[in-house]
């Protein structure tokens, strides 16, 4: 634990420069290091084990989480760590929920029938009663920006308008904030259906997987340099 490395030895390992690491210790993501009587620096395992555990939890928290992680560990507060490391895990959480209700929504909405002749240019107290909602809530959802219904002769929802306002409707009962229903909603609207926003819900999920695979990656490694350290 006490063998003595230089900058190199440590940058070496994970393809970084020396002034990385001589930055990363002095952000305090690393610990102090000892000085030579010629100032030059000299790291240990303990450092090592630190630059690991910091480079691992860059890749599963980012950059700002993870320099208060190991800001957090090397000031001795392991219970401000460890709720950065909970707060990174209950953001994956409700990402996995989103997911999984936007997903449902786009199943429902895939599923179901197409709006009739009748649906392409409903009014709003039509549309609220399909929905099952009042005539203020779709008119929020409209001010929100979900909603764009077309403003000439023929006003009215039109089909895709309904589909917009359905999936409004789901994504609201999964108590999801309008900001964020709007965003998705916009995501369903530029691909033109649901189709396209399916095959990019396989391409989060994917993302959602690597996160939390380097999360466990990162665990391990904050783990170890906990081990190590006096």
């Amino acid at each position: 634990m006490n063998t003595p490395l230089r900058p190199a030895d440590l940058a070496r390992e994970h393809g970084i420069s020396t002034q990385a690491v001589r930055n990363y210790e002095r952000d305090g993501f690393l610990p102090p290091a000892a000085r030579t009587p010629s100032g030059y620096r000299v790291y240990t395992e303990v450092h090592a084990s630190a630059l690991r555990a910091f480079v691992s939890l860059v890749t599963a928290y980012g950059h700002a989480t993870a320099g208060g992680i190991l800001h957090a560990v090397n000031e001795a507060d392991l219970p401000r760590a460890l709720t950065l490391v909970d707060r990174g895990h209950e953001q994956l959480l409700r990402d996995r929920e989103t997911l999984n209700t936007v997903r449902q929504a786009i199943g429902h909405l895939t599923a179901g029938p197409a709006p009739g002749p009748a649906a392409t240019a409903w009014s709003v107290g039509e549309l609220a009663h399909h929905l099952g909602v009042t005539a203020a809530t779709v008119r929020a959802w409209e001010r929100a920006g979900i909603l764009t219904p077309a403003r000439d002769r023929a006003t009215g929802y039109r089909a895709a308008d309904v589909r917009d306002a359905e999936l409004t409707h789901l994504l609201r009962r999964g108590g999801h904030p309008l900001d964020h229903i709007a965003t998705v909603v916009g995501q369903v609207r530029t691909a033109g259906g649901t189709e396209s926003l399916a095959e990019a819900l396989e391409t989060w999920q994917d993302r959602l997987t690597a996160r939390g695979l380097a999360m466990l990656d990162a665990a391990a490694r904050l783990s170890a340099y906990l081990r190590s350290r006096p």
